[in-house]
């Protein structure tokens, strides 16, 4: 595989089909006599956190007891990850349709952690810098508004408080100029649905069914990319590997 497809892996957002295809051309190869180079190649180079787990423990001499404990353990840290960074980009959904306050907003993003990501007085300052970030010509906005469950907490709730100040500030029917930037599908649809007079309740229940489903969805990946990369190291037939898949699929 080529390092740029193994960089684009993500296990929240793939298909079915797409992780399935990603571990039936791990069995083909590691069938041949450079599986073991190929192995160490894929850990160097693959970004997604769940999968990249699977390259480094399956196929080592850990038990098969070990390898479910470690799998198990990694996919209940990584879930409750990606639950808590949508919820924050609900947070900021229902502030930006009820207009709320960015103070109160921020107070309810760090009810999620153990403790507060980031001053209150910094996290403002940092937001209310990106006002003047997005301002140059040609400046990068994909890369300065994009949010999605790969950003890093703190990093999230800032650029999350700025799409709530500026729906503040300048109206949240102005947000829809960076809709294209926002790379999060279960953001845009916040925004979008708020810019279109969703009442906030019904946005922040609605986007809880989407949290939910998505997180459901992404573990039952998670099981389904286990099982079939423990089929591998036991090398069975490609056949059987591909049947494991399908049974997991919608």
């Amino acid at each position: 595989m080529h390092k740029e497809k193994t960089q684009d892996l993500d296990i929240v957002d793939m298909p079915f089909e797409g992780l399935a295809a990603y571990w039936l051309s791990v069995k083909k190869i590691m069938d041949t006599k450079k599986g073991r180079t190929f192995l160490d190649e894929e850990i160097a180079h693959t970004d997604e956190p769940y999968i990249l787990h699977l390259l480094e423990t399956v196929f080592t001499s850990f038990s098969r007891r070990m390898v479910r404990r470690l799998a198990g353990v990694k996919k209940e840290i990584l879930l409750e990850d990606y639950g808590r960074k949508i919820d924050l980009m609900r947070i900021a959904a229902y502030a930006i349709a009820s207009g709320e306050n960015p103070r109160m907003t921020l107070v309810r993003m760090d009810s999620k952690f153990a403790s507060p990501l980031i001053q209150e007085d910094k996290a403002l300052e940092m937001a209310t810098a990106m006002f003047n970030a997005i301002k140059p010509k040609g400046v990068n906005l994909g890369m300065l508004l994009s949010v999605d469950h790969k950003v890093q907490a703190d990093r999230l709730l800032v650029k999350l408080l700025f799409f709530v100040m500026f729906a503040r500030r300048e109206s949240k029917q102005n947000l829809d100029r960076f809709l294209p930037y926002l790379g999060s599908r279960f953001f845009s649809e916040g925004v979008s649905l708020a810019i279109d007079n969703f009442e906030a309740d019904f946005l922040a229940h609605h986007l809880m069914s989407m949290r939910d489903n998505v997180i459901t969805e992404t573990g039952r990946k998670m099981d389904m990319a286990l099982e079939m990369a423990l089929a591998i190291r036991d090398k069975l037939p490609y056949d059987d590997v591909f049947r494991i898949a399908r049974a997991y699929m919608p």
